[in-house]
Parts: structure tokens; C-alpha cells; sequence
């Protein structure tokens, strides 16, 4: 028996029109599966029922990769793989694996020889890459700064290290409810001329990117709290 076909299943970023970002072919190949990776049950029902999944989810099996996923339980999501279903992993938001779990099941499908299929849709990250100006033939997302100060100061210092010697922007993200903060540490912090980008509710209604100097940040008031933002630093 043939093994079925991983598909990585990208999800919105922002509140809105799913079509503007979800191509069609993703849709159709989201129709038949019964088999779906996620972090969240809930939310990944809503974003099925909102592109048109119609299957009744009494026929559909959920496994969820989260932060209270044991690792030695991973393995047996793929059964349905093996048995020659179809699955798909769908992240929380954006692209499957991308600042998100579910490269931990693409591994082990790698090392089983199981086909996998990504699928195209939105990355915030790459979409405030091109909004910003900055380099984007050398690049880093370096996921989140040390929640202490000192090591976010070291951190941050780092970062501007690469930006002046590699010529590499910098991406990170932060949880949406210590964005504000953030901002504000990077803006003491920084030196005047580095630049910074913010890049928040990518896609949606309230899509706001903007870069400045440090320098010039100093000068505006940001509202960003609780709101899905990436940074951005570069020279």
C-alpha cells in the first residue's frame, strides 16, 4: 500500500478576506483530507469552515502539536500516512513550520520517505521583509529576545554587531502582549542611527508597516500592544 502525502496547509495571518491570501489550490487540496496537524482544534475548525471545508468533523481526526505535545508521542500521528491517507498540517498562522512546531513532524516524515507537499500562502515574515527596505539577500529571524534585561541588552547588541559587520537584517517576534514594551526597550536601547521596522496585523485591515532611525522613533507614539507584530533591524 502506497504512503499518503503530507501536505503543509498555510492558514491567515489577520482578520479579513481569506481569498486574498489563501490561493484556490490550496483550498481544493484542503477538501478531501480527513486527517489534520494543529495546534489548536478549535481554531483549525474555524479556518476550515471559513475556506468551505463542509465534511461533518465527526469523520475527521485531529492530532495537536502544541506545547503540551510529548515528544515520544509524535510519531503516531502519521498512522494515517501509512495506512495511505492524505494529511495536512496547519499552523495557528501563516506557513506550517515556520516559527512553528510542525517541523517536528516533518522530520520524522523525511526520515520515513513520506512525500511532502508545501503549499504556497502568507508569511508575515516575509511580507514585512519586503515591505521594509531592508536586505533581503542576507537575512535572520532569530525568534524572540531574552525576557531579562540584561541578556535582551546583550541580545540587542548582537544583532546591531551583524546588522553594521554582515549586512544582515534582523527579524524577531515577540508575544503580542509585551510588544509595547518591547518597542520601547529597543528604542532606549538601540543606537540612534540603526534602523527599525515594525511591521504589525500584516494583511489585514489594520496593516501598518513602517521603518524609521531609532532616532526618529523617539520622536512618535506606537500602539502595538496585543497586536501580531514583527521587528525588524537593519542599518
Amino acid at each position: 500500500m502506497a504512503q499518503g502525502r503530507l501536505y503543509l496547509l498555510p492558514n491567515t495571518i489577520s482578520d479579513g478576506d481569506w481569498q486574498n491570501v489563501i490561493p484556490a489550490g490550496v483550498q481544493e487540496k484542503a477538501m478531501p483530507i480527513r486527517n489534520f496537524i494543529v495546534e489548536d482544534i478549535r481554531t483549525a475548525r474555524r479556518f476550515l469552515r471559513k475556506i468551505g471545508f463542509d465534511a461533518s468533523f465527526e469523520d475527521v481526526q485531529f492530532f495537536e502539536l502544541n506545547k503540551h505535545t510529548l515528544e515520544h508521542d509524535i510519531p503516531s500521528f502519521l498512522e494515517p500516512l501509512k495506512q495511505g491517507f492524505d494529511m495536512a498540517i496547519i499552523s495557528e498562522s501563516g506557513l506550517p513550520c515556520v516559527a512553528d512546531p510542525g517541523n517536528l513532524v516533518v522530520e520524522i516524515a523525511q526520515n520515513q520517505s513520506i512525500e511532502i507537499i508545501p503549499l504556497v500562502g502568507p508569511s508575515s515574515l516575509f511580507l514585512a521583509l519586503m515591505a521594509s527596505g531592508f536586505n533581503g539577500q542576507n537575512f535572520a529571524f532569530i525568534g524572540y529576545l531574552p525576557i531579562e534585561t540584561g541578556a535582551k541588552l546583550k541580545a540587542l547588541k548582537q544583532l546591531e554587531n551583524r546588522i553594521h559587520n554582515e549586512h544582515q537584517t534582523q527579524m524577531f517576534i515577540e508575544a503580542p502582549y509585551r510588544n509595547q514594551k518591547l518597542f520601547e526597550f529597543i528604542v532606549q536601547h538601540a543606537q540612534a542611527n540603526t534602523k527599525l521596522c515594525i511591521a504589525k496585523e500584516i494583511s489585514g485591515e489594520n496593516q501598518w508597516i513602517k521603518t524609521k532611525s531609532i532616532h526618529d522613533w523617539k520622536k512618535q507614539k506606537v500602539d502595538i500592544q496585543k497586536q501580531n507584530t514583527i521587528f525588524l533591524l537593519y542599518k
